[in-house]
């Protein structure tokens, strides 16, 4: 079958009445939650991780990747308004959204936003679409090493995209790896790290652990930061509609923006924080308006915007074709697929073709359901930005805690969660990332058992696993791109240090 045809099939599972339910509900919780500052769309996905137990697969994951979608489109709201991204992927568009209200034209800053998210949100699922089955036909000839290669690349990129330390990235992969070792060995049947606790023979649930780490450590970081002022929310002044001058000069960064973005988003070291910057640099230098970036340039916010939302399509490339997670949100998503026994890689488009192609499909629809959201109600999310925080972290508290015990009613299980929760606290303290954690949970055990049966194969050869040409090529670029970082943060650091030194003789 062709991928149209595919496509076709998808839209059929897609435009089912309950899944059109799911997929609203998802954008709109995802719009909202963008829209208030501080909460990501990995957080609001961890939150509903317990609550779509006794939902479909399909009807769950489309909902996720409704939030995940939403959440994009949110955050361009309170960037612009607030000055405030909800998300980190919005910081660019703080720079000349903000600009752009306090000059009274909030309304085209909004518009161009949203009309330049759908845009790349389309084009982006349908390169997506097309784009994921050669994935796949590429990945169904790995062997066991190539997959450990693949994962041990992916452990590395993920430690260096989150957080401003390869180091501590790998510190929080490694205690994801710690805790992957408990419960039963699935090769050999025997008890790890269990201390005798019949609890955790089953090991830890990554359910448990996403929404303890994103919503209760979270919470915990936000109420140890004590009061602070409030934040000035610009009024959305005149029309909400842009003028041709507007569209003439929107357009073509909706378009360059959506084709940064996406391959940015696609590559295992991604993240749409990557896109957006490289999105404003580009508007910046090709701009006919130079004197504007700074005082609010729309083209600053038009191209910024398209390549986040294309990097959030491109970024389900890496999760559906390889089971490869690129963001916090992606890495929950996987924890999602697997609550249902569903491992995303190349065999996912095999055995679950109406799964996969559904939840591209419902991508298309969730842009333009995004679409009909944004723009005529604007003013009900602006409202949102007045919830006083107290009520909003004690409602996540509560939703977090109900959904643990909707999901796995145990005492030991609650207990859990505040562990997990206070770690996650104190690793926001010393600024450790999150996702890394998470990501070794769910990706840990599954190295490992790539490892072990590519050494099984090899009769316990270590040298085989770079015989293969595959396998040595993603193992030489993990390693590169764990040293050369380490290289260029040390001579930048002895410039610093020799520049000092000759300013003080």
């Amino acid at each position: 079958m062709s991928t149209f045809e595919f496509l076709l099939q998808g839209m059929l599972v897609a435009c089912q009445p309950m899944n059109l339910l799911y997929a609203l509900i998802g954008v709109t919780l995802g719009t909202a939650v963008g829209v208030l500052p501080g909460i990501g769309p990995a957080l609001t996905v961890a939150l509903l991780l317990p609550v779509t137990y006794k939902l479909d697969p399909a009807g769950s994951l489309i909902m996720f990747a409704g939030i995940y979608y939403g959440g994009m489109y949110g955050g361009s709201t309170t960037s612009i308004l607030l000055n405030t991204p909800g998300e980190s992927a919005s910081i660019v568009t703080a720079l000349e959204g903000n600009k752009m209200a306090r000059a009274g034209r909030g309304g085209p800053a909004l518009a161009t936003a949203a009309i330049g998210s759908f845009v790349a949100g389309l084009i982006a699922t349908l390169l997506l679409a097309f784009i994921a089955p050669s994935i796949v036909k590429l990945a169904l000839v790995f062997g066991p090493r190539e997959y450990f290669a693949l994962m041990v690349l992916a452990f590395v990129t993920v430690s260096s995209a989150f957080g401003d330390s390869t180091l501590r990235g790998l510190t929080s992969l490694f205690i994801g790896f710690a805790l992957a070792i408990i419960g039963i060995d699935q090769q050999t049947g025997q008890a790890r790290m269990s201390f005798g606790v019949p609890d955790l023979l089953d090991g830890i649930e990554v359910t448990t652990l996403a929404v303890a780490m994103f919503a209760i450590g979270e919470t915990l970081y936000i109420a140890a930061q004590g009061s602070r002022a409030p934040d000035k929310v610009e009024a959305v002044k005149g029309s909400l509609w842009m003028n041709a001058q507007d569209w003439a000069r929107s357009w073509k960064p909706w378009l360059r923006g959506t084709f940064i973005g996406f391959p940015i988003g696609a590559m295992p070291a991604g993240g749409a924080e990557i896109g957006t910057f490289l999105s404003y640099a580009t508007e910046k230098r090709l701009t006919k308006h130079p004197e504007e970036f700074g005082n609010g340039a729309i083209e600053g916010v038009a191209g910024p915007e398209a390549a986040n939302n294309a990097s959030a399509a491109g970024t389900l490339v890496p999760l559906l074709t390889l089971g490869l997670p690129t963001t916090a949100t992606a890495a929950i998503m996987l924890a999602g697929f697997q609550q249902y026994g569903l491992q995303p890689g190349p065999l996912l488009f095999a055995t679950n073709p109406q799964l996969v192609w559904g939840l591209i499909a419902s991508l298309l629809i969730a842009n333009f359901m995004l679409l009909v959201l944004n723009l005529p109600m604007i003013g009900l999310w602006v409202r949102l930005l007045t919830i006083p925080r107290p009520w909003l972290y004690a409602g996540i508290l509560l939703f977090a805690t109900l959904g643990t015990i909707g999901a796995n009613p145990s005492v030991f299980e609650l207990g859990m969660l505040l562990a997990f929760g206070l770690l996650g606290f104190i690793m926001r303290i010393f600024g450790y990332p999150i996702a890394p954690v998470v990501v070794g949970l769910i990706l840990g055990p599954l190295a490992e058992q790539q490892l072990r049966r590519a050494l099984a194969i090899s009769q316990g050869d270590p040298t085989a696993l770079v015989m293969s040409p595959v396998a040595a090529v993603l193992l030489a670029v993990a390693a590169a791109a764990l040293i050369i970082p380490l290289i260029l943060r040390a001579r930048g650091r002895g410039q610093v240090l020799a520049q000092l030194a000759a300013s003080e003789d």
